[in-house]
């Protein structure tokens, strides 16, 4: 397992681009927790502090698929890092105009959303053009997936940390800091540069013509949401257990869980269609949110919390597979981007709709509120099927032909093409 990951990461570019999209994405991962605290140090509620994570992934949803349909025509450098700078000054407004008056608050989470640039979306279209091989690009999603959850894993740490030595205004500076040093790091890089997407059909739809990119963005938007629920909830069950690091102590767990996960599931190659396959991680991860709900004391809810995360960067690698099959050509950082978005409207509604739950019904409300979101991912894919069977053609940039589900190289395999 090891040497197969160890394999990829000694591929030239493979870790430095990583680890760039890696730290570029960290303000993204962390921000419902540190808005949280931000706004609970200056003395605002839960509502409010779910509202304003709520304007953040709401605008992030809307800024995502947007700037990645602006990367895919002129280039991943012109985009991203701008947007990564715009973005922090955003977050560095938050810090800077407080809560004594609402609407720049408000305005801040707006710019900050908004200009979060489309990474995930971008590494995923630069992962073929590096690697060259079908079979490596699969398990090179599943290492991203794993990657992703370290973030998630580190990140709340990392915010506590920054809390703990200067201040909750101190974290969210840091961690966008953070955010655009990571995004300098890919946008310079050979490949970021030289990337191009490949030619695309005009259509004012975009990447969302296509009805299984459809089903993924419903199934996702609830995967999201629990997420989203899950974040303040932890908040809510720390301040019912002591405070300190319990609600970084639990998304941690959450995180390293996937982490696990996501490692023994990228370790191997699946048989079967990647669309059935995501439906049953997909009920693995919803099965996994059940028990959250009732809330035992903090070395159980730990322990809950990781494996409750067992399945999530399983069900997202094979989830970018699937994107794979099913975006339009020419369209690839615009559609892993909508998946991206889905999250972001999923989980500013999980933060919008927990921090009341929370309020009435305390930490078990807010953990009901992702229970029901997992369930409801389970729904939107069995009861779309249809729609997300064996694409008629390969679409997708990243085309999968026999060769590639053989794990044979394919010279025209690639998401974009280099200049």
């Amino acid at each position: 397992m090891a040497a197969g990951y160890a394999e990829l990461l000694r591929t030239r570019h493979a870790a430095r681009l990583l680890a760039g999209t890696l730290a570029g994405r960290l303000p993204n991962a962390t921000a419902a927790l540190a808005v949280v605290l931000f706004v609970r140090a200056e003395g605002g509620s839960y509502a409010l502090a779910g509202a304003l994570s709520a304007v953040y992934g709401l605008c992030n949803a809307v800024g995502q698929p947007l700037l990645g349909r602006a990367v895919d025509l002129w280039g991943q450098p012109r985009v991203m890092l701008p947007a990564s700078v715009v973005s922090a000054l955003g977050a560095a407004l938050l810090t800077a105009v407080g809560l004594d008056v609402l609407w720049p608050a408000y305005a801040a989470m707006v710019i900050a959303g908004f200009f979060t640039p489309p990474l995930e979306g971008g590494l995923r279209a630069l992962w073929p053009g590096v690697l060259r091989r079908a079979d490596r690009v699969h398990a090179a999603y599943a290492l991203d997936a794993v990657a992703q959850e370290v973030m998630f894993a580190v990140g709340p740490l990392l915010v506590t940390l920054c809390v703990a030595v200067w201040s909750e205004s101190a974290a969210l500076l840091v961690i966008n800091l953070i955010g655009v040093l990571g995004a300098l790091s890919v946008v310079v890089s050979e490949p970021s540069r030289q990337w191009r997407s490949g030619p695309r059909e005009a259509h004012w739809l975009g990447a969302l013509r296509s009805k299984g990119l459809l089903v993924l963005i419903g199934a996702f938007f609830f995967v999201g949401l629990a997420l989203g629920s899950i974040a303040v909830a932890a908040v809510a069950y720390a301040d019912e257990h002591g405070g300190g690091m319990v609600s970084s102590w639990l998304l941690s767990a959450l995180g390293a869980g996937a982490l696990v996960g996501g490692v023994v599931y990228g370790a191997r190659e699946w048989p079967g269609r990647p669309e059935g396959r995501l439906r049953l991680l997909i009920g693995m991860l919803a099965l996994g949110y059940l028990p959250l709900v009732l809330v035992p004391d903090v070395v159980g809810m730990t322990l809950l919390t990781g494996v409750a995360g067992v399945f999530l960067a399983p069900a997202l690698a094979c989830a970018f597979v699937v994107v794979d099959r099913h975006a339009p050509k020419g369209t690839v950082t615009e559609a892993f981007s909508w998946l991206v978005t889905t999250f972001g409207v999923g989980s500013a509604m999980g933060a919008s709709l927990v921090g009341p739950a929370v309020e009435r019904g305390g930490a078990v409300a807010g953990f009901a509120v992702a229970a029901a979101g997992g369930l409801a991912a389970v729904v939107v894919l069995l009861s779309t099927k249809r729609f997300l069977g064996d694409p008629v053609q390969p679409t997708a940039d990243t085309h999968t032909t026999e060769n590639d589900r053989n794990g044979a190289a394919e010279p025209g395999f690639r998401a974009g093409r280099q200049a």
